[in-house]
């Protein structure tokens, strides 16, 4: 370790021990990357997040209470109906003319039930396929979550419940243009060979089970938005930051942590998920629309070039803009960037600048190729270091 970088370590310590954090500061240091060293990024993140409070003396009873709250979402939303569904047939009560498996009523306990399950199994296609050139989400977790693997429950947990599903089902496909697509229930049964996914052995769940159940809750929580696909991609390097956290402390709660740090960050980027409002000032469009304002602002004869060739900003951007650049990247890159927009007091202005930078740093060769060699150019983007469009967004700030 270079002692420069010694030095860096130092610097965040001294501005994470102050009783009352300095925002200003944390943000200047957090803009150039943060080092994973001690938990630090962890830790800088659930402020940059706005979850913790930047008042450190507060820290530790507001820790109980939000892990406390994550618990009674568990029990209310995955515990609760698994038992009631382990009871159905066994119970009588359960079974009445009121509420029973066909029930039409809207508010039936069975007609939600079914309704979360469709939502399940998009959730469990995506989180299931997670980063796949990793085999972290695939490994058990050292915290596996008590409250659902006690062996004593006798109740349908996510994972049985999407197992059942899966046999007795179609599977439904809901896209983000709202289309949906039902394959048929010959091939839900080969969702997932055998030999793709290791069974873990009872007692213990895989990182992926536990993004599943935070988006599962999210979505729960949120019925307007519910689960779009790319949701994953969001939680996914948030959780893996928490989740390999030093110490452990802070690891053990990586699940209920990152519920509410994504929670925080789609509030503020959950426009980008909903159809309805893609042409609106908070959409998306609009937000495509601004990447392409600014790269006719910055480098117009690269914007003529893309105009006369008709690329368009949805060809490409929407993919950078609603999962911040985590499908561009490999996940270390990914971490580093968003190191630097969450540290950014307008993050999604920001994001704006990347991309635009990103556009700018392959100039020469878009304005060489034709539509074909451009479109396979943005679609897999060729410059890997990021630092690289670090430094150019930043000057792109510094000049508008």
């Amino acid at each position: 370790m270079s002692t420069a970088y010694r030095n860096r370590i130092q610097e965040f310590k001294v501005a994470l021990a102050e009783e009352k954090i300095n925002l200003k500061t944390l943000r200047e240091l957090c803009f150039n990357g943060i080092p994973f060293e001690g938990g630090i990024r962890a830790l800088c993140w659930k402020i940059l997040l706005n979850y913790l409070p930047v008042d450190q003396t507060q820290w530790e009873s507001f820790l109980k209470k939000q892990r406390e709250v994550y618990s009674q979402f568990l029990k209310e939303m995955i515990i609760q109906p698994g038992i009631a569904k382990a009871n159905l047939g066994l119970s009588r009560e359960d079974v009445t003319m009121e509420d029973h498996p066909l029930n039409p009523n809207p508010d039936s306990r069975w007609n939600t039930y079914f309704k979360d399950n469709e939502i399940l199994l998009q959730i469990d296609k995506d989180v299931r396929r997670l980063y796949p050139d990793m085999a972290f989400f695939q490994r058990p977790t050292e915290y596996p979550c008590q409250l659902i693997l006690d062996p004593q429950n006798d109740y349908e947990t996510l994972r049985r419940r999407v197992e059942q599903t899966t046999l007795k089902a179609q599977t439904v496909n809901c896209n983000r243009s709202g289309v949906t697509n039902v394959s048929s229930p010959g091939k839900a049964l080969n969702l997932y060979p055998s030999n793709e996914y290791e069974v873990l052995p009872n007692g213990s769940e895989a990182h992926w089970e536990v993004v599943e159940r935070i988006l599962f809750i999210y979505a729960k929580l949120n019925p307007g938005i519910a689960y779009v696909q790319g949701m994953n991609e969001i939680v996914g390097p948030i959780y893996y930051t928490f989740a390999t956290d030093p110490n452990s402390e802070w690891k053990e709660h990586a699940e209920a942590d990152t519920f509410f740090c994504f929670t925080n960050l789609m509030s503020e980027n959950r426009d980008n998920f909903i159809k309805s409002l893609d042409d609106s000032q908070c959409g998306i469009t609009y937000k495509m629309e601004s990447v392409y304002s600014m790269l006719k602002d910055k480098d117009m004869e690269l914007y003529l070039k893309l105009e006369e060739q008709n690329i368009k900003p949805q060809y490409f951007t929407f993919r950078w803009l609603t999962l911040l650049l985590s499908q561009e990247f490999l996940l270390p890159d990914v971490i580093r960037i968003w190191d630097t927009l969450f540290s950014d007091q307008d993050r999604f202005h920001f994001l704006i600048l990347v991309c635009c930078a990103m556009l700018i740093l392959i100039r020469d060769n878009l304005l060489a190729g034709d539509f074909t060699v451009n479109m396979r150019l943005l679609q897999d983007y060729p410059i890997s270091d990021v630092h690289t469009i670090l430094t150019k967004a930043k000057e792109l700030q510094d000049t508008s």
